[in-house]
Parts: structure tokens; sequence; C-alpha cells
């Protein structure tokens, strides 16, 4: 029985931990692609607990599970006592008494926080307010199947300071890269937010083509995030200068590969030149949430297994 671990933030889990799963991320999504079937969770059973909307998170989280061999559970916490008022303390120790592990999408990290202190199987951030972690498994999978090691790479992020940017500056700690960061003024990162232990691995910059000069890598996001619909048309005029187009990936490497976690919007935050292009991994790097998400919940359960 492996120890119990979660994985809240990208920090939970050390270089060497995440460094395994990528190798088994490799060797599981080979297993797929060849047809080979490998139910290693056989009998074990995922809660999915969704307080915000979603298609990729259900869809790789459920359809993985499925396809090592367990089942899954999809709750929403508007039909569940979750949504009624229940503890968050109380629903861990009660799905956690009736599962092998949990994944919950939710609002503020301290709601994650909470159900992992009082659970006694491996809980999975599938989204909060602050962090994504899973999806930055994905992404750093994704570039090192495209062009290697992503150490002493550079990683420009344009566009609004969220949680999949905090994850991103998590990251560039654990796997020695760096991160430009440009945001327009007003949504700069919040370095205590981020929850960084150091500030070696960023620069903020003010003129997005700058930061985007010499890049590895380009990613993005929507300018206006779940829960900030309110801002939306105030958002849409900020971050006017903030669209990744064929102008600004020039700037970076011949090489570089542009990414976004979708979904896009065209026009807005990336020009349809940019991610139908040739430098897009996008559909790559969705597909990839299914094996890193695969190999994430292999390493939970089972601990360090030895690829063949």
């Amino acid at each position: 029985m492996a120890a119990l671990k979660h994985f809240l933030q990208l920090m939970d889990l050390t270089r060497e931990e995440l460094d395994h799963i990528f190798v088994r991320t490799r060797w599981i999504k080979q297993q797929f692609k060849s047809y080979q079937q490998y139910w290693p969770l056989q009998d074990r059973t995922l809660v999915m607990i969704f307080e915000k909307a979603s298609t990729r998170t259900r869809l790789s989280f459920e359809a993985g599970m499925q396809q090592l061999g367990g089942s899954a559970i999809y709750l929403n916490t508007r039909d569940s006592q979750l949504g009624r008022g229940e503890p968050v303390e109380d629903a861990a120790q009660v799905i956690s008494r009736m599962s092998d592990i949990v994944m919950i999408r939710t609002f503020e990290q301290d709601i994650i926080e909470r159900f992992a202190a009082n659970s006694r199987v491996p809980v999975i951030n599938g989204l909060t307010n602050e962090y994504h972690p899973c999806q930055i498994l994905a992404d750093i999978y994704t570039y090192i199947e495209h062009r290697g090691p992503i150490q002493g790479k550079t990683v420009t992020w344009i566009g609004d300071s969220n949680n999949v940017c905090n994850t991103w500056l998590q990251a560039a700690e654990v796997f020695d890269f760096n991160v430009r960061v440009s945001t327009p003024p007003g949504y700069e990162i919040e370095p205590e937010r981020a929850g960084l232990h150091g500030t070696g691995h960023y620069e903020e910059f003010a003129d997005p083509m700058i930061a985007a000069r010499g890049a590895d890598l380009v990613t993005t996001d929507v300018w206006t995030s779940m829960g900030f619909e309110a801002e939306n048309d105030e958002r849409l005029r900020d971050f006017a200068d903030w669209q990744v187009d064929a102008d600004m990936m020039k700037q970076a490497k011949p090489a570089a590969v542009f990414m976004h976690c979708l979904p896009a919007h065209r026009g807005e935050e990336v020009a349809a030149e940019v991610i139908d292009g040739p430098q897009s991994v996008v559909w790559d790097e969705a597909e990839n949430r299914l094996h890193a998400q695969k190999a994430l919940m292999e390493y939970l359960l089972l601990g360090h297994l030895e690829t063949k």
C-alpha cells in the first residue's frame, strides 16, 4: 500500500516523483495507442466532485479511470449535500470511506485543502481559483514529448495571471526553467498567491512582444476566467494588446511551440493562425491530460512502478 499523498498543487510532488510520472505517462500512452489493455486500478473507484463546469477535466479523468480498469463516479455539488451546506470535512470523511481516490474541481484552494485534511484517500486538484496542477503536468509532458527536457528553457506567459499562470511559476521552480510573464497593468502576478518559494525563475514584462523574444514555449489562456464573467467587457479592453498572434510568435524561437489549456476564443487571446498553425501543440496538450492523469492516479494509488 502506497503512502497517502495528495496532489493539490504542483509542489506537492518532488522533481523526482514528477519525472517518474512522465516516464509512466509515456509508457501508459503507448499502451493506449497500441490497444494494449492495462488495468492496474481494477476494482478501484474515483469520485469526481465538480463545483465548476468542465469538459476536459471530466472527460480525461472519467475515461482515464475506466481505461485503467476502474470506475468513476460524477458528483456535482448542486446535486449533493455539499451544495446544501454539509461541511467539507464531513463530506471528506464519508466520501473517502467509499472510494479509493478523489478529484475535486472547485473555487477556493482552502476547500480542497480542508477536504484533503479529512480524507483517507488521495485527493487531486482538478482546478481551483489558485492552481491548475493537472493542466501543467500535461503541458510539461507535451513539451518534453515534442522538444525534450524543459530544464533551462524559457516559457512566456501572455495574459491574465490566473491559476494556470500560478502553476507555471511553481513548475519553473520545480523543473528549473524560466517563465516570462506579461500582463496588462492591474493584472500582475501575486507571488504569495502563486505559492512561490523564491523569485529566481520568473520575470515580468510590460511589453508582451519583448516577453516573447527568444521563448521556447509561448502560452496563454482566456482573458476572462470562470468567476470573472462580470468583468468581461472591461477585460476585453484591457487585454486588447495581449493577443498571441503571428507577429508575437515570430519573436519566439523558430522551434517554439504554442500552448493553450482550452477552451480558446479565437480573435481574443489567440489568433486563429496561431492556434491552428504549425507551431501549435494544443491538441496533443489536450490529449495528454488523459495520459498524464492516468500516470498520476497510478502513482498516488500504487506508488513507484518500474517501467518495462
